[in-house]
């Protein structure tokens, strides 16, 4: 059967049961959306700019265990498209772009909306392909597929010329794909595991240590297994919220910048690391030459080997699916006749129970205004800790992370490692897509918003009941936060002036729009939106603009080196 290059795009993405597209048609992708109109079995999703669209996707793929779709024209709309892209590949996200090009013999001719998209991306994306054959588009797209999912989950551009989409082939899709530079290792090494396991039993200070690859590689059933049958404490770090019930005893909260006390110290201090799915990143360790100062030893956990000891030198490196890895590190602790000594746990545990005790996370809540950690903690009372929480970046961010308690994997999406502000509302979109009967809320602040504000248009065209949590402080909180700490008090362009009425904002868009004021009107307001089921609500709480995220550790210090509350500056 001949079918064009776009009829045979639209049909790989149906083989690839893709549910939604998120996009943005122009000149050069008219052709596919032409066959995108002509079928009933994927949704498009019209967004109001590329950036919104690659977000929504990224949103979507986070909280599901499925790849996000994006498709953008060529020139701006790939350029759009390029920070969504960025944000996908800094968090490992699966998430297939398609981006129009213009006609094959105009390309490198400086013809009207033509940019290199395939040379702009390439820094920021798993892999990326320019389609030169319309025979090539099926494999493509099912290597571009294969790719997002597998090994490291990532973004993968697919650019496809303008005449290709016209050309004609017969259709014939992979039912399988192999890639002789590209096989990732699934299976642990059965020796690295037997050694990882002796050392827990061994351990006199041990501590689990728990990233985004545990939420991405759906492990969190097995990493709660491990952790309860050991009897350690555990963090989690930013990105991996959620891989470990917030309410359980053994649950530490979160590490490293704004983390808590007890993480940090019991991450320093412990004599047994283990580290699954995670990085060592910057924010969570602070300075590795303080972190390397205390002897410990380090198992590290990892589908991807190159993230393996790049910053922190580790003991013993498993490179594998990490649900595999905890499957068979699992088996070998209930196996073994060994098990870590009762006292000396009791000891352990007895040092970071001290260290919990300090209650780092306290706050002075009275009067009427409205503390931001008081939304947030009623947020999670209103929606008894069920809902998919997205966010922005800054300060909300950091108490959304902090007083929202995540018990369960894929309920907390936010821009981890690019820190892209504007995330929250698109991620919000993609997860109420992804789980129309769920309750969605947005917690952002009134400079991230404005960044994708135009989405409430796309919310208002697809009846997206999505609550947004407008924690407005009037300044570029964080950026505020900083300034008052490190650059004495000069606040350089931090201040929000001629702010708008957010209330009116949305109702101008047909939402529903609440401005609060007083502490007490909280929980009702939060309430009233969560029972119109129907709509969506945009909060819009005047939060105390003098409020600092706290504890903190600042940048070069090293994690005991924490500032627990204003008091200590």
């Amino acid at each position: 059967m001949m079918l064009s290059g776009a009829e045979i795009v639209v049909r790989c993405l149906q083989e690839e049961k893709v549910e939604y597209v998120f996009g943005y048609p122009g000149g050069a992708v008219l052709f596919l959306y032409d066959e995108l109109f002509k079928q009933d079995q994927i949704r498009h999703v019209l967004v109001r700019h590329e950036q919104a669209a690659v977000h929504a996707a990224d949103g979507y793929a986070r909280s599901t265990e499925k790849v996000g779709v994006a498709l953008v024209t060529s020139g701006p709309g790939a350029t759009n498209a390029v920070t969504g892209i960025a944000t996908a590949y800094c968090d490992s996200i699966p998430v297939v772009i398609i981006s129009g090009q213009v006609p094959t013999a105009a390309i490198g001719q400086d013809a009207f909306q033509e940019v290199d998209t395939v040379g702009i991306t390439r820094p920021c994306v798993k892999h990326n392909f320019l389609v030169k054959r319309v025979e090539d588009i099926a494999p493509t797209i099912k290597k571009a597929f294969y790719l997002a999912a597998s090994g490291r989950p990532g973004p993968v551009l697919v650019d496809i010329p303008k005449d290709i989409t016209v050309a004609k082939c017969e259709f014939d899709y992979p039912k399988s794909i192999s890639m002789r530079s590209y096989s990732p290792v699934s299976k642990g090494h059965q020796g690295q595991i037997k050694k990882a396991v002796q050392l827990l039993m061994e351990a006199k200070r041990p501590m689990i240590y728990a990233g985004g690859g545990a939420v991405l590689g759906n492990a969190a059933e097995q990493l709660t297994k491990l952790t309860k049958l050991l009897g350690f404490p555990i963090t989690t770090t930013l990105m991996g919220l959620g891989g470990y019930p917030a309410s359980d005893r053994q649950y530490l909260g979160m590490p490293g910048m704004h983390g808590t006390f007890e993480a940090n110290m019991s991450m320093h201090f412990c004599d047994v690391l283990l580290a699954v799915g995670s990085r060592f990143d910057d924010r969570v360790i602070g300075n590795p030459a303080h972190f390397a100062e205390e002897p410990r030893k380090i198992i590290h956990i990892d589908i991807d080997p190159s993230s393996i000891s790049k910053r922190v030198k580790v003991d013993v490196p498993i490179v594998g699916n990490i649900i595999d890895v905890l499957d068979e590190m699992i088996r070998a602790v209930e196996a073994s006749t060994r098990r870590p000594e009762e006292d000396t746990l009791a000891t352990w545990w007895k040092q970071v129970e001290e260290w919990r005790r300090r209650d780092c996370l306290k706050f002075k809540h009275d009067g009427e205004i409205i503390k931001p950690q008081f939304v947030v903690q009623k947020l999670w009372e209103v929606t008894n800790g069920d809902a998919f929480v997205t966010s922005d970046v800054g300060q909300h961010q950091m108490w959304a992370a902090q007083y929202y308690r995540f018990d369960k994997p894929r309920r907390w999406l936010n821009s981890g490692g690019l820190g892209t502000m504007g995330v929250g509302l698109p991620y919000a979109m993609g997860a109420q897509f992804a789980h129309p009967g769920s309750p969605v809320a947005c917690v952002t602040g009134e400079a991230s918003i404005q960044m994708c504000i135009q989405e409430l248009s796309t919310c208002k065209q697809f009846r997206l009941p999505i609550k947004i949590v407008n924690l407005n402080n009037r300044y570029l909180g964080m950026v505020r936060q900083w300034q008052q700490i490190f650059h004495g008090g000069r606040y350089s362009e931090s201040y929000m002036d001629s702010l708008p009425d957010f209330a009116k904002l949305a109702e101008a868009y047909g939402h529903v729009g609440l401005r609060i004021d007083k502490a007490g009107d909280v929980e009702g307001a939060l309430r009233e939106a969560f029972q119109r089921k129907n709509d969506l609500v945009f909060l819009d709480f005047q939060v105390d603009p003098t409020e600092n995220v706290y504890p903190m550790v600042q940048g070069g210090k090293g994690l005991t080196e924490m500032i627990l509350s204003a008091e200590d500056l």
